[in-house]
C-alpha cells in the first residue's frame, strides 16, 4: 500500500520533530514525535513548535528515537510491499534514519520503496488545514498526489 509521508525537522540538516505517515486506504495514520533539540531554528520555533499537538489524541505519540522507530516498526508489520511517497528528498532522508536503531542495526521489514514525488503545484503551506504540522501536511500530499494521478 501506499503511505504519504511528510516530516518536520530543526531546519535544512537539523534533526527529525515529527514524522506521520497516512495511508491510500483506511484511517490508520501514523504520527510521532521526537524529543525536541535543545536549541530550535527560529523558524522552526516560530512556525513548526507550536502546532506539534495540533493531532487526534488517539495519533499524537511522543517517543524517544528508539521507540519512535519501534513504533514505526509494528505500524508497517503488516504490511508485504509498503510504498513511501513523499515531495521533498529530506522528508525521505529522515524516514530512512528512523529505520535505523543502533550501529548495523534496523527496525525488521521485508522491504519497502520509496517514491519521491514531483509535486509541482503542491504547497504544504497552501494546501494543508494546519500548515507545518506533518500529520495535516501529509494528508494534504495525499489529497494532491491521489487527483494529480
Amino acid at each position: 500500500m501506499r503511505y504519504f509521508l511528510d516530516t518536520e525537522f530543526n531546519g535544512f540538516g537539523g534533526d527529525l520533530i515529527s514524522l506521520a505517515l497516512i495511508p491510500e486506504f483506511g484511517d490508520q495514520e501514523f504520527y510521532v514525535s521526537l524529543p525536541l533539540p535543545a536549541e530550535i531554528h527560529p523558524w522552526v520555533a516560530q512556525n513548526v513548535i507550536p502546532y506539534l499537538r495540533f493531532v487526534p489524541p488517539g495519533v499524537d505519540h511522543q517517543l524517544s528515537r528508539l521507540d519512535a522507530a519501534r513504533h514505526l516498526e509494528a505500524y508497517l508489520a503488516n504490511d508485504r510491499d509498503p510504498l513511501i511517497v513523499a515531495d521533498w528528498p529530506d522528508d525521505l532522508a529522515h524516514f530512512c534514519g528512523l529505520l535505523v536503531t543502533g550501529p548495523g542495526e534496523m527496525i525488521a521489514l521485508d522491504g519497502l520503496r520509496l517514491e519521491l514525488f514531483n509535486g509541482v503545484g503542491f504547497s504544504a503551506a497552501a494546501n494543508s488545514r494546519m500548515p507545518h504540522n506533518a500529520l495535516h501536511d501529509a494528508r494534504a500530499l495525499k489529497d494532491f498526489y491521489l487527483n494529480a494521478i
